[in-house]
């Protein structure tokens, strides 16, 4: 091939300058693999990094949430887990999302719901609110030792996630009890009593069992769920057994 002749002086007439360099035309389509780019001509462009990660990374961000904002979400969070409680299935909501917020709630109103009326409820052989509290809390840690050490792969908190939000049931149980004490003591009052804490005390034992059953080795269930019978057990106890006065 015979390239065109460039003149100086006439820049109209000037070709512009080859981008590739072809080997020779005799090579036929070998001459593809010689093609090469011109080192003149200049490489742009930009990296850029996507601001929507950024974004989203800022939004789940609650450093600059507001309080009110903070209490909302943890408020709707802990109804959600008491749902999960009131209507029992296997889910990992209470484990993936374990907070102890819902259980000190439940534990310090049952406590107090416990409280007898009497000014000196020392004397009467009733529960006191630390007595409540460390029986509640002493327990659900039992039960979670007792969990690890039969090689349930749960984690400390999440047990006690599970165990303090299934003490709802109960708390609903003291709830009905005191208010059915308003009426006249007897016979009937206390078979109303029985046949309520009864229906809260399974109703907790299936919730619990629902979460946790699945962490512990088919072969050690039992030994697993024999400890959360007797801690729910003795919750109810002091509930049927608590009197005003």
């Amino acid at each position: 091939m015979a390239e065109a002749e460039e003149s100086p002086g006439d820049p109209g007439t000037a070709s512009p300058r080859p981008l590739v360099s072809l080997g020779s035309a005799t090579k036929g389509t070998e001459g593809l693999s010689d093609i090469s780019i011109s080192q003149d001509i200049p490489v742009e462009g930009e990296i850029t990094i996507p601001m929507r990660s950024r974004i989203r990374e800022f939004d789940s961000s609650t450093l600059n949430e507001s309080v009110r904002n903070t209490i909302m979400r943890d408020l709707k969070a802990v109804g959600k887990k008491f749902m999960h409680v009131l209507y029992p299935r296997k889910s990992n909501t209470l484990l993936r999302d374990w907070d102890l917020w819902g259980p000190l709630i439940l534990c310090v109103t049952l406590a107090l719901m416990l409280q007898r009326d009497s000014a000196d409820s020392e004397k009467d052989g009733g529960p006191q609110f630390a007595e409540v509290f460390v029986i509640v809390w002493f327990g659900a840690v039992t039960i979670t030792l007792n969990s690890k050490l039969l090689g349930g792969n749960i984690s400390f908190f999440q047990s006690l996630c599970v165990l303090g939000y299934c003490i709802l049931p109960l708390t609903v149980a003291m709830l009905i009890c005191r208010l059915v004490l308003l009426a006249d003591p007897g016979p009937v009052n206390f078979m109303v009593r029985l046949f309520v804490v009864i229906v809260m005390f399974a109703w907790s034992i299936v919730a619990s069992t629902a979460f946790l059953a699945d962490s512990q080795p088919p072969n050690r269930r039992a030994l697993a769920v024999y400890p959360v019978f007797l801690f729910y057990f003795v919750i109810s106890w002091m509930i049927l057994t608590f009197t005003p006065q």
